[in-house]
């Protein structure tokens, strides 16, 4: 059993409001270390629904504490508090109690992964991290500046060796960091130099070029000709049905075909799907 998809808890997902869910979930009794590895091994001997149940909802708060240290990227807290649960969850499928650590221990590295991998998707349209080393540089290089300011080349490289990175890293880091999403076609607000630093601006419009107008016609007329040419290759049936399904204004139902040509819909439709691959498979020849 995923319980990632299947625990299906009321108070797994954040409500209307942060601070009724914040109120809702200290409600819940932690456990004490004792009932917790009793619970943990009913788990994890009998994959009990009701004891992965339990262990998550006892800690749904521990969530809601690392999801608010997140806070600095501008992203909804219940959507981190979501994300952190998920996390939570796949932490409590995979904890072993006799390995003999806190549940919270283990979990807060699943936690905190399911967070990160959500800040890293929806952050920027554009993804700022990528490598094992960028990511590191991310979660670590806002902190580090709030402590040094502005970076000069001293402070660049305390940073890279802190963090165990290259200086060129560093600086490409922030450059990321201190970039802006640019829509691509952003709405003209009348200011012509607006319009002119959107990504769009900078695009040449080639639809009314002469020559990419007329090749367009030709190609057109190339695929009509080669479907011509492939319909001819079918019996004379096919055709008929293929034209009468697909190439009139009314389209033509099965049970008039089938009327017409004295057999059932259901063998019009197959002869229509067999006589549809002999033309996929004679157009793909031709247009190759």
């Amino acid at each position: 059993m995923s319980y990632a998809l299947t625990l299906n808890m009321q108070l797994a997902v954040p409500g209307a409001t942060i601070e009724g869910y914040a109120k809702a979930v200290k409600t819940i009794p932690i456990l004490s270390a004792d009932e917790e590895r009793r619970i943990a091994e009913v788990l994890h001997q009998n994959n009990d629904f009701e004891a992965a149940r339990t262990l998550v909802l006892s800690h749904l708060r521990f969530v809601m504490h690392i999801a608010q240290s997140y806070r600095g990227y501008g992203l909804s807290q219940s959507d981190l508090i979501q994300e952190g649960n998920i996390g939570l969850m796949k932490a409590v499928k995979r904890f072993d109690p006799g390995v003999g650590v806190r549940l919270v221990s283990f979990a807060v590295h699943w936690i905190r992964a399911e967070i990160h991998e959500y800040i890293l998707r929806n952050w920027r349209i554009v993804k700022v991290a990528t490598t094992k080393s960028q990511r590191k540089l991310f979660f670590n290089l806002r902190g580090a500046k709030k402590r040094l300011g502005w970076l000069n080349q001293g402070e660049i490289e305390y940073i890279a060796k802190d963090l165990g990175v290259s200086a060129r890293d560093v600086l490409e880091m922030d450059k990321r960091l201190n970039a802006h999403d640019v829509a691509f076609d952003a709405p003209s607000d009348g200011d012509e130099e607006s319009e002119i630093l959107s990504p769009a601006g900078y695009l040449e419009d080639y639809r009314f070029e002469p020559a990419i107008i007329v090749e367009e016609k030709e190609f057109q007329e190339h695929k009509h000709g080669q479907l011509r040419k492939a319909l001819g290759k079918l019996d004379a049936r096919s055709q008929d049905i293929l034209q009468q399904r697909w190439l009139t204004e009314e389209k033509t139902t099965l049970q008039q075909l089938a009327k017409r040509y004295k057999v059932s819909a259901e063998r019009i439709r197959q002869i229509e799907c067999n006589a549809i691959k002999k033309l996929k498979k004679s157009m793909t020849t031709l247009l190759a």
